[in-house]
């Protein structure tokens, strides 16, 4: 089972880094698999820890893939997150793009109740997975998955949704013209 959640690292020098990512789940082990290079992937490997938060306010996936990084952290975790769970690395399996970080759980906290997820939420996640491959897909195909989600978002969408879905497509608009976002 894949999860989409923000993971938050630091390195030596304390500098946190957060971002979205899929963990996989394998029954008590949480294999995260960062490309290389990114910064996810030094600190994993400089201070083998790693928080992982739950979060239901999409603004922060979205966020983190348009440059809007400026969300309140205490130490690893995110003040919006509903729960969170700290993790050490156990193990690596080497890959030249992509290894596999695993990990276990050391201990999971929970801090507000989950109200469950509307179509406006999972369409802006799915728009930033999006975002994140724009170099790696074909822009019809991006095109023809955005429409599709523009569907659930314009039933169920609040203000976060649309507020993240616009830096999404901002993103994307820049991509288009040649622009770096």
């Amino acid at each position: 089972m894949i999860q989409e959640l923000i993971v938050t690292t630091q390195n030596t020098a304390s500098h946190v880094h957060l971002a979205p990512m899929g963990i996989h789940i394998h029954g008590d082990e949480i294999h995260i698999l960062p490309f290389r290079p990114s910064t996810t992937l030094s600190n994993l490997l400089e201070t083998k820890t790693a928080v992982l938060n739950y979060c239901d306010d999409v603004r922060v996936f979205a966020g983190c893939l348009t440059g809007r990084r400026d969300w309140k952290v205490n130490g690893l975790v995110l003040d919006c997150a509903l729960a969170h769970s700290e993790v050490e690395l156990v193990r690596i399996e080497e890959d030249d793009l992509r290894p596999t970080l695993i990990c276990k759980v050391l201990r999971t906290v929970n801090h507000s109740p989950f109200m469950g997820f509307n179509r406006a939420q999972y369409a802006v996640l799915e728009a930033a997975i999006l975002v994140s491959r724009l170099t790696m897909l074909p822009l019809e195909k991006i095109d023809s998955e955005i429409a599709y989600l523009k569907i659930g978002l314009e039933k169920t969408a609040g203000e976060r949704e649309y507020e993240a879905w616009n830096w999404l497509m901002s993103d994307i608009d820049a991509f288009k013209k040649g622009e770096t976002p």
